[in-house]
């Protein structure tokens, strides 16, 4: 083409800044449109600015009626999502509206107030201004009702989402406690806490996170047991998240923790709210996050993640007992592989002689190193695991049993491993079974391969080093500001009463030292509940024989 061709076919010359302006209009989402919007108290225009935003939805409908009021209609306009708003009260709005009006002819009123406060009989009715508080609240399930000549629109509570019932909670079974678990209605799970916290003082405080989906998120605390300083860390973390969606509990937990790089949770999550209160009573803070069953409890230590809810419950004994075992469990299940490669790799004569003949009888024939027998065999270990986990509940059960009998069974008869391998695979396996939190328990089930790794190459100074390590970075870490080995390190006898082991709850008379709570006195017994107590049964009576006709017979007085 020559060159007056490509003259000729060359698109018109357009300034900078009317190119960018263009662009930036192109570009313009709903949301923008929304904010450039404002209501003029026109029927048709306010009504046309869903039409025209949200018109493209097929569940967005307009109901436009008309109303008698002082002698002349009025023309309205109700707005509502099919499916999110609950049908039955927007009829009953509309028989009130058309049916059922009752107007004093003396009041002065404006339009807007006559209707709110003497047509619409429901409790939760707000006034918008905005066209962006409108569309936030018709996108959470309300439904908006317009009125010709009012330049704003009436918020009405009409959400109809369906929510499962309240249930057993599922990640954390019960054995003697409460049998309520949070569910995904962040309403629910807020009167959950409310029914066990008969309190004033304690604060729910709301904020919206994600510029498309606009999720609900509270953080709830004790006024006058949290620390101030706590309370408002969290608020400035949760206004500084800034992202388009937020899909759950999870997914704001790692916006919000101090080390994003670290194997271990520094947040803690559940899903009862007895565990949530009881936190909320220690001076933390509980976050709930609209559409997830589960709360966030911050700040975390570790202790607090081989701990459950029944420790209280049972007497401090069992409990200690119990508790033990759990911390038993936990660091066998962290170090139990990686000992077992270094002795059996590098330091057999530290393994009883008549064990060492058993263990080299068992290994004969298996061609490959204790390390690559292990890990390998580990690695299965999680596969199954996790395709337990993912597949349904009929079948994962069926897989767990063919994956630990039969492929473990049929390894040791090829010779691929040794029997006192899958022994110690079982063990380690039951041990990280016993960790109460699911994400605390992952993070050990991680790290054992490095520690296997460093059992390889270098024996059993490999697993010491790998164990500082471990030591070193929990001691390094924070939740919150708060230590995360705390209280052992730094130490609190107060604190150590509720941590290897639990003490009388009588005796935890002060809250964690660690939290600076406002308030750290949390029992008020004094001693004297040791003291003598009264034995009203067991004043001995007195026993008088009598004699009757020829029979004897024992009288007591």
């Amino acid at each position: 083409m020559s060159l007056f061709g490509r003259l000729k076919y060359r698109k018109p010359y357009v300034p900078v800044h009317k190119r960018q302006r263009v662009e930036q209009a192109q570009r313009q989402t709903p949301s923008a449109k929304l904010h450039d919007s404002q209501f003029v108290g026109k029927l048709d225009h306010d009504l046309g600015i869903f039409e025209h935003i949200l018109g493209g939805n097929a569940d967005l409908l307009i109901r436009r009626f008309q109303i008698q009021l002082r002698k002349r209609k009025i023309y309205c306009g109700l707005v509502y999502l099919d499916g999110s708003s609950s049908k039955t009260e927007l009829n009953q709005v509309l028989r009130a509206l058309m049916l059922d009006i009752d107007i004093s002819t003396q009041t002065k009123n404006s339009l807007e107030e006559i209707v709110v406060d003497q047509c619409l009989p429901y409790v939760d009715v707000d006034m918008k201004y905005s066209v962006t508080d409108a569309a936030n609240w018709l996108l959470s399930g309300n439904s908006l009702l317009f009125l010709d000549g009012v330049a704003k629109c009436i918020g009405l509570s009409t959400q109809a989402f369906k929510e499962r019932a309240v249930a057993e909670p599922e990640t954390e079974q019960v054995i003697q406690g409460s049998r309520e678990g949070f569910i995904e209605s962040i309403g629910t799970n807020i009167s959950l806490l409310r029914k066990r916290m008969r309190t004033g003082n304690m604060h729910v405080e709301l904020t919206q996170i994600g510029e498309q989906t606009a999720t609900n998120v509270v953080y709830c605390y004790i006024e006058g047991i949290a620390n101030e300083d706590l309370v408002r860390e969290v608020r400035g973390r949760l206004e500084r998240v800034e992202t388009d969606a937020l899909y759950g509990a999870g997914y704001l937990e790692q916006f919000i923790e101090d080390n994003h790089y670290s194997p271990f949770p520094q947040i803690q999550n559940t899903e009862r709210p007895d565990k949530a209160v009881a936190a909320m009573l220690e001076g933390r803070v509980v976050i709930l996050v609209d559409g997830t069953p589960f709360a966030l409890i911050v700040p975390a230590v570790f202790s607090q993640f081989y701990q459950t809810s029944e420790d209280y419950d049972t007497r401090f004994l069992m409990a200690s007992m119990i508790r033990g075992i759990r911390l038993v469990a936990l660091i066998f299940s962290l170090v139990f592989p990686s000992l077992y490669v270094s002795l059996i790799s590098f330091n057999p004569e530290m393994i009883p002689t008549k064990f060492a003949v058993a263990v080299a009888g068992g290994r004969a024939g298996v061609p490959f190193p204790s390390i690559a027998e292990i890990f390998g065999l580990e690695l299965i270990m999680e596969i199954l695991r996790e395709a337990t986990i993912r597949l349904p509940q009929q079948i994962g059960g069926a897989l767990s049993i063919v994956g630990v009998l039969v492929i473990g069974q049929a390894a040791v008869q090829a010779g691929f491993v040794s029997p006192i391998t899958v022994v110690i695979v079982a063990l380690t396996t039951i041990g990280s079974f016993a960790t109460p939190a699911y994400n605390a328990a992952i993070a050990l089930r991680m790290l054992r391969f490095p520690l296997m790794i460093l059992a390889g190459m270098f024996g059993l100074y490999g697993v010491m080093v790998g164990l500082i390590l471990i030591a070193n970075h929990l001691n390094s870490l924070e939740s919150f500001g708060v230590p995360y080995l705390s209280p052992v390190v730094p130490g609190d006898r107060y604190g150590l009463r509720d941590t290897i082991v639990r003490m009388p709850v009588w005796s935890m008379k002060r809250r964690p030292k660690q939290l600076q709570t406002n308030n750290p006195q949390r029992v008020r017994t004094g001693e004297d509940i040791q003291g003598p107590k009264g034995r009203p049964l067991s004043e001995t009576t007195g026993v008088r024989r009598v004699r009757r006709g020829s029979g004897r017979e024992t009288q007591r007085d």
